[in-house]
């Protein structure tokens, strides 16, 4: 189980949300302390480098909001971050430094690190994305079982029980994720892996590691 801890998946230099991360083993204990987390944050920025726009909303000075962008707090935009044409942050995402949130482009209760990018027809909700993860275009975390239980990250080596209603995916630093996936609910994903595009992909996924059709997973060379 220790592939899917968060020494595993995260290098926590790239992140202003690293102090969430503390006393937690698994990434996805944090997903209910987000909301909180960027309130106690956001009021703490620097007024030099960031500026509160509406209720509990920061963006850094140096980020790019498009005007047709819609943010919903609590959130914060660190930055240098992009936020283009029609993006919807429906509130509790923290959207790293040089992030790109793209065209159409849905965020809730999301954790970005830095230099992320989900530029294309994305939904990004209850995840946690490591330093530089790529989802490609119409790629989406599906964060509801359709029985609405409690969701399960499942991995060769057993079961853990997340005690979550919703959960999406945890990707690792440098994970790809291929054009049109879907990544069910408990989805874990292990740092720099790729996943081939129109892929289903459920449970723990190892590191460095190429996601193919039917499941097949295989080392890469």
């Amino acid at each position: 189980m220790e592939q899917m801890q968060i020494k595993s998946l995260y290098d926590l230099t790239e992140t202003i949300a690293a102090p969430l991360f503390g006393g937690a083993t698994y990434p996805w204990e944090l997903l209910p302390k987000i909301s909180a987390y960027i309130v106690e944050l956001g009021n703490t920025l620097p007024q030099d480098r960031y500026e509160k726009r509406g209720e509990n909303i920061w963006i850094a000075k140096s980020a790019t909001v498009a005007p047709t962008a819609y943010i919903n707090g609590p959130c914060i935009i660190d930055e240098d971050a992009e936020i283009r044409h029609c993006a919807f942050i429906r509130g509790n995402a923290i959207v790293g430094k040089g992030a790109v949130v793209g065209n159409s482009t849905e965020l809730k209760n999301v954790i970005l690190f830095n230099k992320v990018q989900v530029p294309h027809y994305n939904y990004v909700g209850d995840s946690i994305l490591g330093f530089k993860a790529h989802m490609g275009a119409g790629s989406i975390t599906s964060n509801v079982k359709s029985d609405k239980s409690l969701v399960v990250v499942k991995s060769s080596s057993g079961s853990i029980e997340t005690g979550l209603k919703k959960m999406g995916a945890m990707l690792g630093d440098n994970v790809e994720i291929g054009c049109n996936s879907v990544l069910n609910p408990g989805t874990v994903i292990g740092r720099g892996t790729n996943v081939y595009p129109t892929s289903s992909v459920r449970g723990f996924i190892k590191a460095n590691s190429i996601f193919k059709k039917d499941r097949v997973v295989v080392d890469k060379n």
